[in-house]
């Protein structure tokens, strides 16, 4: 909103000439929304907890010690995270780009689905919510619909085509099925980050920074000089997206104020949906798909535990792990949840510098 307003009048007034850079607007974007979150995380909170009679439910068959030390706890805190996230792009983005559009789409469609998801939880007491079929269900429509949209957004020589990284002239061609494919990658990450978010700030942080990460990618690929100097595939308009990113940073940030351990307040699924929706769908316009696998690396091993403990329980009747996901095995083997949580979080950064060194490894 910001640019639209005050960059037609750049060549008159030099102080409106920066918001024309989008490094000066992802800086303003993060900024803004940190504040938000701090400024009305306070009420937010009060506002769930006189609303959710005893909190977030609490698995019975989870680990023990989070009957006692998390009950009560409200829920439904990324609803901060969307609102600030959400402001702050309006606020800074070029509202023309429709890269900023499908990606708000998915972001905001995933977290109203996580909303009705907390809300049955609360209101009935349980851990079950929106039924698991019904979901995904809604996930894939609103994936869908993101997908054909950046579909049509991005350039024709890309649009249907899976880049791979390190190999600079490699495009797996998917035709049709391109759409079906990017959904796919919206729906794994959201329903990742969801599994991922079991601890206080566990989610949150790699979140960031794989948020960090593609705003950088999406600055690099969204500028033809910088694109053509490591030899990236140029995406026209991507740039934006970073703006976008920025501001997820920056409410994240805000919300780790809150969710610090001990937590005063869980994302629920309202946060963790949206936050993956949103890093699948930055992965799908700015065509680094495979390198979202690799950055969220930690992401992707948490659902993996939970694939391989049903699977092996159902094909022997035995566990692979104590319990799944992993974060919960090592809680149940007695490690203290600081040291997991910031055990996490390393292999998250490590994970997101291997992500990072594709870009010149050509």
């Amino acid at each position: 909103m910001i640019f639209n307003l005050f960059a037609p009048y750049a060549d008159e007034f030099a102080l409106f000439n920066l918001v024309r850079y989008i490094t000066f607007r992802s800086g303003a974007a993060c900024l803004t929304a940190f504040v938000f979150s701090l400024v009305l995380g306070p009420s937010v909170i009060r506002w769930l907890r006189a609303r959710q009679n005893g909190g977030q439910p609490i698995r019975a068959d989870g680990p023990e010690r989070h009957l006692i030390e998390k009950r009560g706890t409200p829920t439904m805190g990324g609803v901060l995270i969307l609102a600030s996230m959400v402001l702050a792009t309006v606020l800074w983005a070029d509202l023309r780009n429709g890269f900023i559009w499908a990606t708000l789409l998915v972001t905001v469609g995933y977290g109203l689905l996580g909303f009705a998801d907390d809300f049955l939880k609360v209101t009935k007491r349980n851990t079950r919510g929106v039924p698991g079929r019904h979901k995904l269900v809604a996930q894939a429509a609103i994936g869908l619909a993101a997908a054909v949209w950046m579909y049509l957004l991005l350039p024709g020589p890309l649009a249907d085509k899976l880049a791979v990284p390190i190999f600079k002239d490699v495009l797996i061609p998917l035709g049709l099925a391109f759409p079906l494919f990017a959904m796919l990658v919206m729906m794994g990450a959201s329903n990742a980050v969801n599994l991922t978010d079991g601890l206080d700030g566990l989610a949150i942080v790699p979140a960031m920074i794989a948020a960090g990460v593609f705003g950088l990618i999406a600055y690099l690929v969204g500028r033809v000089d910088y694109a053509n100097y490591l030899q990236l595939h140029y995406v026209p308009g991507s740039g934006e997206l970073a703006v976008f990113l920025s501001a997820l940073l920056g409410a994240g940030l805000g919300f780790l104020w809150f969710n610090a351990p001990p937590a005063a307040v869980f994302m629920g699924d309202t946060g963790s949906l949206s936050l993956g929706g949103a890093l699948g769908a930055v992965a799908v316009a700015t065509k680094h798909e495979i390198v979202l696998a690799i950055v969220g690396g930690l992401f992707v091993v948490e659902t993996l535990s939970v694939v391989i403990q049903v699977v092996w329980f159902k094909r022997t009747g035995r566990r692979v792990f104590l319990m799944a996901p992993l974060h919960h095995h090592f809680e149940k083997k007695g490690w203290p949840e600081p040291t997991i949580v910031i055990r996490f979080w390393i292999i998250a950064m490590v994970l997101a510098l291997i992500g990072l060194s594709t870009l010149k490894i050509r």
